[in-house]
């Protein structure tokens, strides 16, 4: 059954996390998996852009 459409702003985000779990086929664990390794990539980049170091947080 399709999701109902109301906000664009939330739709936008709805149609983003269904193509990152299409992306891991299906795989709600490799999906979130995806997103916290890349997050942990964007905070080093900022970091790194910020001059400073980021604690090494990393949970694998």
């Amino acid at each position: 059954m399709p999701r109902q459409r109301t906000n664009s702003a939330l739709d936008h985000y709805e149609l983003a996390v269904d193509e990152i779990v299409a992306a891991c086929d299906g795989d709600l664990r490799d999906a979130l998996r995806a997103l916290i390794l890349l997050n942990e990539q964007l905070e080093q980049e900022l970091a790194i852009m910020s001059g400073v170091r980021a604690p090494d947080r990393r949970l694998h």
